[in-house]
């Protein structure tokens, strides 16, 4: 049975809901591992660790504090946090390498998990492939020196994979090579019944991070732009999540609320508050300033609940094809506005229903690994 070190920075720890990359990481960890021997290395804030669940090891590093997407080489203060980390998992990927035979690495994503697979590549010759995000991309790549670091990674692993069609495309532009489409999605423990209403009031939720790029403000802002005429047609607005804009996103829920606007807030979800979330709304909204394909996406798709979101990423291209939902037309708070208005008189949810059943296929999480595995080891 083929061994892949699957190397990532997001595999969950402790608190389920706050991280939506680590939640898709660990089902397809769970999924590889019916094909094949797989040992997770990733950091731990415990300490090091390892846990068993047969074909699945996973191996933890010690790590200053997590989650490590908050730290930022712009900050000086980072950098003894960054360095400590950065030694910590290329010495964790050294060890398994060195201990057992590793037939491939898997890295998640492009760096800092790619550079540690990068390494061992020179230094053993064990072949690696690389998952990126799109915070490798359009994030890391602005960093002075990153671009060309990134474009090493990339060119000289065995496969590269993108989790969105414009990302991909921007892979292949960095590196030069060829990149696949490889969809982030999970196994989600989808609720039955539900009915896709044919007339208002509807409901209508959020979840996801409080952060500037997930676009709750916007949301927020739209919301405030709604008329009583809109408000008569929604029965709710649940708003679950955090993050570093907690306070703003407080203040201005209990702004609307003393205007008579029904509008509730919530922590982090996992799965099965997640789906009860995707089972109880008519609407997901996505309000989004940058994106490729959220996991809250192929979420909704498989709880046949159409979406609302703005035209970034990958979301014209899909809600176009798989009529999933309300397309808005620019990225800012009026037009959001404009396309919940049309969610509410225009159109009604039972209207995309067929479709929905079509989408919910497309994000099959057994599916995408079978194929995975064959274009990693074909004809084993």
């Amino acid at each position: 049975m083929k061994h892949i070190a699957l190397v990532t920075t997001s595999f969950p720890e402790d608190v389920p809901g706050r991280e939506a990359a680590g939640s898709f990481v660990a089902d397809f960890a769970d999924e590889l591992s019916r094909h094949c021997r797989v040992t997770v290395v990733s950091p731990g804030i415990k300490g090091i660790q390892e846990e068993r669940r047969g074909n699945l090891v996973i191996r933890r590093f010690a790590v200053p504090s997590l989650p490590l997407s908050l730290l930022t080489p712009a900050n000086p203060l980072h950098w003894p946090r960054i360095i400590s980390t950065m030694k910590s998992g290329q010495e964790a990927l050294s060890v398994l390498c060195n201990e057992e035979h590793v037939d491939h690495i898997f890295s998640l994503w492009v760096f800092p998990a790619g550079w540690w697979a990068f390494q061992m590549n020179r230094a053993l010759g064990v072949p690696y492939s690389v998952w990126a995000l799109g915070s490798d991309i359009w994030v890391l790549s602005r960093i002075p020196g990153m671009k060309r670091i990134l474009r090493d990674i990339i060119r000289g692993s065995f496969m590269s994979f993108a989790d969105g069609y414009d990302l991909k495309n921007d892979v292949e532009r960095i590196s030069g090579r060829p990149c696949s489409f490889l969809a982030s999605t999970r196994n989600f423990p989808v609720l039955s019944g539900k009915q896709l209403k044919s007339a208002p009031p509807y409901r209508l939720a959020y979840l996801g991070r409080w952060h500037p790029n997930k676009g709750v403000d916007i949301l927020l802002d739209s919301l405030g732009r709604l008329n009583p005429g809109d408000w008569a047609c929604i029965e709710e607005v649940r708003i679950f999540g955090g993050g570093p804009m907690e306070g703003s996103v407080s203040s201005a829920c209990e702004a609307l609320r003393r205007k008579g606007c029904p509008v509730t807030i919530g922590g982090y979800l996992d799965k099965k508050g997640a789906a009860e979330l995707l089972a109880w709304t008519d609407y997901l909204l996505l309000p989004s300033r940058i994106e490729s394909i959220p996991v809250i996406y192929s979420d909704a798709m498989k709880s046949h609940c159409p979406v609302i979101s703005t035209p970034v990423g990958d979301l014209p291209r899909l809600t176009a094809r798989l009529r999933s939902g309300v397309l808005s037309e620019a990225v800012n708070e009026h037009a959001f506005a404009k396309a919940i208005r049309v969610g509410l008189h225009d159109r009604s949810p039972s209207f995309y229903a067929d479709d929905l059943d079509k989408a919910s296929a497309e994000f099959d999480l057994g599916v995408i690994v079978h194929k995975f595995v064959e274009m990693l080891f074909p004809g084993s």
